[in-house]
Protein backbone atom coordinates (compact mmCIF):
# COMPACT_ATOMS: atom_id res chain seq x y z
CA UNK A 1 0.00 0.00 0.00
CA UNK A 2 1.39 3.38 -1.04
CA UNK A 3 1.04 6.10 1.57
CA UNK A 4 2.95 8.73 -0.39
CA UNK A 5 1.19 11.90 -1.51
CA UNK A 6 0.95 12.99 -5.12
CA UNK A 7 2.27 16.34 -6.30
CA UNK A 8 -1.03 18.18 -5.92
CA UNK A 9 -1.63 16.85 -2.41
CA UNK A 10 1.89 17.77 -1.36
CA UNK A 11 1.52 21.30 -2.73
CA UNK A 12 -1.83 21.83 -1.00
CA UNK A 13 -0.50 20.51 2.30
CA UNK A 14 2.61 22.70 2.09
CA UNK A 15 0.64 25.82 1.18
CA UNK A 16 -1.82 25.24 4.02
CA UNK A 17 0.95 24.54 6.54
CA UNK A 18 2.93 27.62 5.56
CA UNK A 19 -0.08 29.96 5.74
CA UNK A 20 -1.34 28.41 8.96
CA UNK A 21 2.05 28.72 10.66
CA UNK A 22 2.86 32.23 9.44
CA UNK A 23 -0.54 33.90 9.51
CA UNK A 24 -3.13 31.93 11.47
CA UNK A 25 -1.27 30.53 14.46
CA UNK A 26 -0.02 33.91 15.78
CA UNK A 27 -3.64 35.15 15.80
CA UNK A 28 -5.32 32.03 17.22
CA UNK A 29 -5.26 33.04 20.87
CA UNK A 30 -6.66 36.51 20.14
CA UNK A 31 -9.33 35.07 17.82
CA UNK A 32 -10.45 32.84 20.70
CA UNK A 33 -10.24 35.48 23.41
CA UNK A 34 -11.98 38.20 21.41
CA UNK A 35 -14.48 35.84 19.71
CA UNK A 36 -13.28 37.42 16.48
CA UNK A 37 -14.60 36.14 13.17
CA UNK A 38 -11.37 35.79 11.13
CA UNK A 39 -12.56 37.50 7.94
CA UNK A 40 -9.13 38.53 6.64
CA UNK A 41 -7.64 35.12 7.33
CA UNK A 42 -10.48 33.42 5.47
CA UNK A 43 -9.86 35.65 2.47
CA UNK A 44 -6.26 34.51 2.52
CA UNK A 45 -7.39 30.89 2.54
CA UNK A 46 -9.63 31.64 -0.44
CA UNK A 47 -6.71 33.18 -2.30
CA UNK A 48 -4.83 29.90 -1.79
CA UNK A 49 -7.76 27.87 -3.15
CA UNK A 50 -8.54 26.37 0.24
CA UNK A 51 -12.19 27.43 0.51
CA UNK A 52 -13.22 25.18 -2.40
CA UNK A 53 -10.62 22.42 -2.43
CA UNK A 54 -12.85 19.76 -3.98
CA UNK A 55 -14.87 22.01 -6.30
CA UNK A 56 -14.17 21.71 -10.06
CA UNK A 57 -11.84 24.28 -11.58
CA UNK A 58 -14.53 25.42 -14.03
CA UNK A 59 -16.49 26.76 -11.06
CA UNK A 60 -13.51 28.44 -9.40
CA UNK A 61 -12.40 25.55 -7.19
CA UNK A 62 -9.01 23.94 -6.76
CA UNK A 63 -10.25 20.47 -7.81
CA UNK A 64 -7.50 18.98 -5.65
CA UNK A 65 -9.59 16.13 -4.22
CA UNK A 66 -10.76 14.85 -0.82
CA UNK A 67 -7.30 13.75 0.34
CA UNK A 68 -5.83 17.19 -0.32
CA UNK A 69 -8.79 18.75 1.47
CA UNK A 70 -8.28 16.54 4.54
CA UNK A 71 -4.58 17.43 4.63
CA UNK A 72 -5.31 21.15 4.37
CA UNK A 73 -7.95 20.93 7.10
CA UNK A 74 -5.46 19.28 9.46
CA UNK A 75 -2.95 22.06 8.92
CA UNK A 76 -5.43 24.89 9.47
CA UNK A 77 -6.95 23.20 12.55
CA UNK A 78 -3.48 22.70 14.02
CA UNK A 79 -3.22 26.49 14.03
CA UNK A 80 -6.82 27.53 14.84
CA UNK A 81 -9.86 25.29 15.19
CA UNK A 82 -12.26 28.25 14.81
CA UNK A 83 -10.86 29.12 11.41
CA UNK A 84 -10.84 25.45 10.44
CA UNK A 85 -14.54 24.83 11.06
CA UNK A 86 -15.48 27.92 9.07
CA UNK A 87 -13.32 26.63 6.24
CA UNK A 88 -14.84 23.15 6.59
CA UNK A 89 -18.47 24.24 6.31
CA UNK A 90 -17.74 26.58 3.40
CA UNK A 91 -16.00 23.78 1.53
CA UNK A 92 -18.95 21.50 2.25
CA UNK A 93 -21.45 24.05 0.91
CA UNK A 94 -19.45 24.58 -2.26
CA UNK A 95 -19.11 20.86 -2.86
CA UNK A 96 -22.84 20.26 -2.30
CA UNK A 97 -23.74 22.94 -4.84
CA UNK A 98 -21.15 21.65 -7.31
CA UNK A 99 -22.56 18.13 -6.96
CA UNK A 100 -26.32 18.74 -6.95
CA UNK A 101 -26.76 22.22 -8.37
CA UNK A 102 -28.05 23.27 -11.75
CA UNK A 103 -25.51 24.80 -14.16
CA UNK A 104 -26.82 28.23 -13.15
CA UNK A 105 -26.51 27.52 -9.42
CA UNK A 106 -22.98 26.21 -9.84
CA UNK A 107 -21.91 29.20 -11.92
CA UNK A 108 -23.51 31.68 -9.54
CA UNK A 109 -22.45 30.41 -6.13
CA UNK A 110 -19.34 28.23 -6.38
CA UNK A 111 -16.99 30.96 -7.70
CA UNK A 112 -18.15 33.37 -4.99
CA UNK A 113 -17.45 30.82 -2.25
CA UNK A 114 -14.13 29.85 -3.78
CA UNK A 115 -12.84 33.39 -4.26
CA UNK A 116 -13.87 34.76 -0.89
CA UNK A 117 -16.45 37.13 -2.39
CA UNK A 118 -18.72 35.19 -0.05
CA UNK A 119 -16.63 35.05 3.11
CA UNK A 120 -18.41 31.84 4.12
CA UNK A 121 -21.22 29.44 3.35
CA UNK A 122 -23.61 27.88 5.87
CA UNK A 123 -25.39 24.56 6.31
CA UNK A 124 -28.94 24.90 7.66
CA UNK A 125 -30.11 21.44 8.71
CA UNK A 126 -30.36 21.37 12.53
CA UNK A 127 -33.35 22.85 14.34
CA UNK A 128 -34.23 23.44 17.99
CA UNK A 129 -36.30 20.23 18.00
CA UNK A 130 -34.50 18.34 15.21
CA UNK A 131 -30.84 17.58 15.77
CA UNK A 132 -29.86 13.97 15.27
CA UNK A 133 -33.39 13.32 13.96
CA UNK A 134 -33.75 15.45 10.81
CA UNK A 135 -37.02 13.74 9.94
CA UNK A 136 -38.70 15.70 12.72
CA UNK A 137 -37.84 19.09 11.25
CA UNK A 138 -40.58 21.70 11.36
CA UNK A 139 -39.28 24.26 8.87
CA UNK A 140 -41.55 24.28 5.83
CA UNK A 141 -41.43 25.59 2.27
CA UNK A 142 -44.62 26.13 0.31
CA UNK A 143 -44.96 26.96 -3.35
CA UNK A 144 -46.54 30.32 -4.22
CA UNK A 145 -46.52 31.09 -7.93
CA UNK A 146 -42.93 31.07 -9.13
CA UNK A 147 -41.53 31.32 -5.60
CA UNK A 148 -40.96 29.20 -2.51
CA UNK A 149 -41.89 30.66 0.87
CA UNK A 150 -39.88 29.31 3.82
CA UNK A 151 -41.01 29.45 7.45
CA UNK A 152 -39.26 27.97 10.47
CA UNK A 153 -36.13 28.02 12.59
CA UNK A 154 -32.64 26.61 12.36
CA UNK A 155 -30.17 26.16 15.20
CA UNK A 156 -26.36 25.93 15.60
CA UNK A 157 -25.65 27.43 12.18
CA UNK A 158 -21.92 27.94 11.64
CA UNK A 159 -21.12 31.33 10.04
CA UNK A 160 -24.84 32.07 9.79
CA UNK A 161 -24.37 35.79 10.38
CA UNK A 162 -21.73 36.08 7.64
CA UNK A 163 -22.74 33.53 5.00
CA UNK A 164 -23.25 34.62 1.41
CA UNK A 165 -25.37 31.54 0.77
CA UNK A 166 -27.04 29.08 3.13
CA UNK A 167 -28.10 25.56 2.19
CA UNK A 168 -31.46 25.20 3.93
CA UNK A 169 -33.57 22.08 4.38
CA UNK A 170 -37.35 22.40 4.70
CA UNK A 171 -40.36 20.14 4.57
CA UNK A 172 -42.19 20.38 1.23
CA UNK A 173 -44.22 17.18 1.36
CA UNK A 174 -47.21 16.50 3.57
CA UNK A 175 -46.05 14.69 6.69
CA UNK A 176 -48.91 12.18 6.46
CA UNK A 177 -48.10 11.21 2.85
CA UNK A 178 -44.30 11.62 3.06
CA UNK A 179 -43.32 10.99 6.69
CA UNK A 180 -39.87 11.33 8.20
CA UNK A 181 -37.20 12.51 5.80
CA UNK A 182 -39.09 11.60 2.62
CA UNK A 183 -40.79 14.99 2.25
CA UNK A 184 -37.72 17.16 2.83
CA UNK A 185 -36.26 19.42 0.13
CA UNK A 186 -33.15 21.57 -0.08
CA UNK A 187 -32.91 25.28 -0.98
CA UNK A 188 -30.21 27.89 -1.55
CA UNK A 189 -30.96 31.04 0.43
CA UNK A 190 -28.73 34.06 0.03
CA UNK A 191 -27.65 36.03 3.07
CA UNK A 192 -29.75 39.16 3.49
CA UNK A 193 -32.85 37.70 1.87
CA UNK A 194 -35.99 39.45 3.27
CA UNK A 195 -37.61 37.26 5.90
CA UNK A 196 -34.30 35.71 7.00
CA UNK A 197 -33.44 36.86 10.53
CA UNK A 198 -30.16 36.18 12.31
CA UNK A 199 -30.26 35.24 15.98
CA UNK A 200 -27.72 36.11 18.65
CA UNK A 201 -24.28 34.56 18.52
CA UNK A 202 -23.96 31.61 20.89
CA UNK A 203 -21.60 32.03 23.85
CA UNK A 204 -19.71 28.80 23.34
CA UNK A 205 -17.20 26.83 25.38
CA UNK A 206 -14.79 26.52 22.45
CA UNK A 207 -14.23 27.43 18.78
CA UNK A 208 -15.15 30.92 19.93
CA UNK A 209 -13.94 32.59 16.75
CA UNK A 210 -16.47 30.61 14.74
CA UNK A 211 -19.81 32.38 14.46
CA UNK A 212 -22.71 30.15 15.59
CA UNK A 213 -26.26 31.50 15.44
CA UNK A 214 -29.89 30.55 15.12
CA UNK A 215 -31.78 31.49 11.96
CA UNK A 216 -35.46 32.39 11.67
CA UNK A 217 -37.39 32.26 8.40
CA UNK A 218 -40.56 34.33 8.39
CA UNK A 219 -42.28 34.34 5.01
CA UNK A 220 -38.83 34.17 3.47
CA UNK A 221 -39.45 34.19 -0.26
CA UNK A 222 -36.90 32.67 -2.64
CA UNK A 223 -37.21 32.08 -6.39
CA UNK A 224 -38.29 28.76 -7.83
CA UNK A 225 -34.69 28.32 -9.01
CA UNK A 226 -33.51 28.18 -5.39
CA UNK A 227 -34.53 24.52 -5.13
CA UNK A 228 -31.35 22.41 -4.96
CA UNK A 229 -31.73 18.93 -6.38
CA UNK A 230 -35.06 17.16 -6.68
CA UNK A 231 -38.27 18.11 -4.90
CA UNK A 232 -38.58 16.02 -1.72
CA UNK A 233 -35.07 14.68 -2.37
CA UNK A 234 -33.23 16.84 0.13
CA UNK A 235 -32.36 14.14 2.64
CA UNK A 236 -29.93 12.35 0.33
CA UNK A 237 -28.15 15.67 -0.22
CA UNK A 238 -27.80 16.13 3.53
CA UNK A 239 -26.44 12.61 3.99
CA UNK A 240 -23.93 13.00 1.16
CA UNK A 241 -22.79 16.31 2.63
CA UNK A 242 -22.48 14.89 6.15
CA UNK A 243 -20.48 11.89 4.94
CA UNK A 244 -17.93 14.24 3.41
CA UNK A 245 -18.23 16.62 6.33
CA UNK A 246 -17.23 13.87 8.72
CA UNK A 247 -13.92 13.54 6.91
CA UNK A 248 -13.50 17.27 7.42
CA UNK A 249 -14.29 17.17 11.14
CA UNK A 250 -12.09 14.13 11.73
CA UNK A 251 -9.31 16.12 10.06
CA UNK A 252 -10.09 19.13 12.22
CA UNK A 253 -9.82 16.95 15.31
CA UNK A 254 -6.51 15.53 14.08
CA UNK A 255 -5.18 19.06 13.63
CA UNK A 256 -6.15 20.02 17.18
CA UNK A 257 -4.64 16.81 18.52
CA UNK A 258 -1.42 17.31 16.56
CA UNK A 259 -1.00 20.79 18.03
CA UNK A 260 -1.60 19.41 21.52
CA UNK A 261 0.91 16.60 21.07
CA UNK A 262 3.58 18.93 19.67
CA UNK A 263 3.13 21.24 22.65
CA UNK A 264 3.24 18.34 25.11
CA UNK A 265 6.46 17.01 23.60
CA UNK A 266 8.12 20.42 23.73
CA UNK A 267 7.01 21.05 27.30
CA UNK A 268 8.20 17.58 28.37
CA UNK A 269 11.64 18.44 27.01
CA UNK A 270 11.78 21.92 28.53
CA UNK A 271 10.22 21.39 31.96
CA UNK A 272 12.73 20.30 34.64
CA UNK A 273 11.79 18.54 37.86
CA UNK A 274 13.95 16.49 40.19
CA UNK A 275 17.00 17.58 38.24
CA UNK A 276 15.92 16.37 34.78
CA UNK A 277 13.39 16.93 32.01
CA UNK A 278 9.98 15.47 32.84
CA UNK A 279 10.12 13.71 29.48
CA UNK A 280 12.72 11.40 30.99
CA UNK A 281 10.15 9.99 33.39
CA UNK A 282 8.34 6.86 32.25
CA UNK A 283 4.96 8.24 33.36
CA UNK A 284 5.25 11.09 30.86
CA UNK A 285 6.77 8.90 28.16
CA UNK A 286 3.83 6.52 28.30
CA UNK A 287 1.38 9.40 28.00
CA UNK A 288 3.22 10.68 24.93
CA UNK A 289 3.33 7.18 23.44
CA UNK A 290 -0.42 6.74 23.85
CA UNK A 291 -1.05 10.21 22.41
CA UNK A 292 1.11 9.49 19.36
CA UNK A 293 -0.54 6.10 18.82
CA UNK A 294 -4.02 7.62 18.94
CA UNK A 295 -3.05 10.49 16.64
CA UNK A 296 -1.53 8.28 13.95
CA UNK A 297 -4.43 5.83 14.14
CA UNK A 298 -6.89 8.67 13.64
CA UNK A 299 -4.86 10.01 10.74
CA UNK A 300 -4.87 6.65 8.99
CA UNK A 301 -8.63 6.27 9.41
CA UNK A 302 -9.25 9.75 8.03
CA UNK A 303 -6.93 9.23 5.08
CA UNK A 304 -8.63 5.92 4.27
CA UNK A 305 -12.05 7.58 4.19
CA UNK A 306 -10.75 10.49 2.09
CA UNK A 307 -9.02 8.10 -0.33
CA UNK A 308 -12.18 6.02 -0.76
CA UNK A 309 -14.16 9.16 -1.50
CA UNK A 310 -11.54 10.25 -4.02
CA UNK A 311 -11.79 6.85 -5.72
CA UNK A 312 -15.60 7.28 -5.86
CA UNK A 313 -16.07 4.20 -3.73
CA UNK A 314 -18.51 3.87 -0.79
CA UNK A 315 -17.08 5.60 2.25
CA UNK A 316 -19.96 6.36 4.64
CA UNK A 317 -18.95 3.79 7.25
CA UNK A 318 -15.28 4.69 6.98
CA UNK A 319 -16.09 8.39 7.38
CA UNK A 320 -18.06 7.62 10.53
CA UNK A 321 -15.24 5.46 11.87
CA UNK A 322 -12.72 8.23 11.24
CA UNK A 323 -14.96 10.87 12.77
CA UNK A 324 -15.74 8.81 15.86
CA UNK A 325 -12.17 7.74 16.57
CA UNK A 326 -10.43 11.00 15.67
CA UNK A 327 -12.73 13.25 17.69
CA UNK A 328 -12.66 11.09 20.81
CA UNK A 329 -8.89 10.69 20.47
CA UNK A 330 -8.48 14.46 20.14
CA UNK A 331 -10.29 14.97 23.43
CA UNK A 332 -8.03 12.46 25.19
CA UNK A 333 -4.87 13.94 23.68
CA UNK A 334 -5.86 17.50 24.54
CA UNK A 335 -6.63 16.47 28.12
CA UNK A 336 -3.31 14.69 28.48
CA UNK A 337 -1.55 17.78 27.16
CA UNK A 338 -3.06 19.79 30.01
CA UNK A 339 -2.00 17.08 32.47
CA UNK A 340 1.58 17.13 31.20
CA UNK A 341 1.65 20.92 31.49
CA UNK A 342 0.37 20.69 35.06
CA UNK A 343 -0.90 23.95 36.54
CA UNK A 344 0.39 25.92 33.58
CA UNK A 345 -1.88 23.94 31.29
CA UNK A 346 -4.87 25.23 33.19
CA UNK A 347 -4.01 28.84 32.45
CA UNK A 348 -4.64 30.86 29.31
CA UNK A 349 -0.94 31.64 29.08
CA UNK A 350 -0.63 28.33 27.21
CA UNK A 351 -2.71 27.01 24.31
CA UNK A 352 -3.33 23.69 26.08
CA UNK A 353 -6.63 24.74 27.66
CA UNK A 354 -7.92 26.14 24.34
CA UNK A 355 -7.32 22.81 22.64
CA UNK A 356 -9.46 21.09 25.29
CA UNK A 357 -12.30 23.54 24.74
CA UNK A 358 -12.02 23.39 20.96
CA UNK A 359 -11.80 19.59 20.79
CA UNK A 360 -14.90 19.05 22.89
CA UNK A 361 -17.43 20.01 20.21
CA UNK A 362 -15.94 17.69 17.60
CA UNK A 363 -17.72 14.70 19.15
CA UNK A 364 -21.03 16.57 18.81
CA UNK A 365 -21.34 18.38 15.49
CA UNK A 366 -21.56 16.73 12.07
CA UNK A 367 -23.17 13.81 13.89
CA UNK A 368 -22.56 12.88 17.52
CA UNK A 369 -20.34 9.98 18.57
CA UNK A 370 -23.51 8.08 19.36
CA UNK A 371 -24.84 8.56 15.83
CA UNK A 372 -21.50 7.44 14.38
CA UNK A 373 -21.71 4.22 16.41
CA UNK A 374 -25.20 3.61 15.03
CA UNK A 375 -23.96 4.11 11.45
CA UNK A 376 -21.01 1.77 12.01
CA UNK A 377 -23.09 -0.88 13.75
CA UNK A 378 -25.81 -0.90 11.08
CA UNK A 379 -23.21 -1.26 8.35
CA UNK A 380 -21.44 -4.04 10.22
CA UNK A 381 -24.69 -5.95 10.76
CA UNK A 382 -25.91 -5.50 7.18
Amino acid sequence: MDFSLNETQTMVQKAARDYATRVIMPEASAIDKEERFPREILKGLADLGLMAVNVPEEFGGAQAGPVAYALAMQEVARACASTAVTMAVTNMVGEVIATFGTPEQKANYCPKLASGEYVAGSFGLSEPEAGSDPGSMRTTARKEGDSWVIDGQKQWITSGAHAGVIVVWARTGEREKLPGTRGVSCFLVEGGTPGLKIGKAEDKMGIRGSNTVSLSFENCRVPESALLGELNGGFKIAMMALDGGRIGISSQAIGIARAALEEAVQYAKDRKQFGKSIGEFQAIQWKLADMKLALDSADLLAMRAAWLKEQRRPFSREASMAKLFATEAANRIANENVQIHGGYGYTREFAAERHVRDARVTTIYEGTSEVQRIVIARSTLA
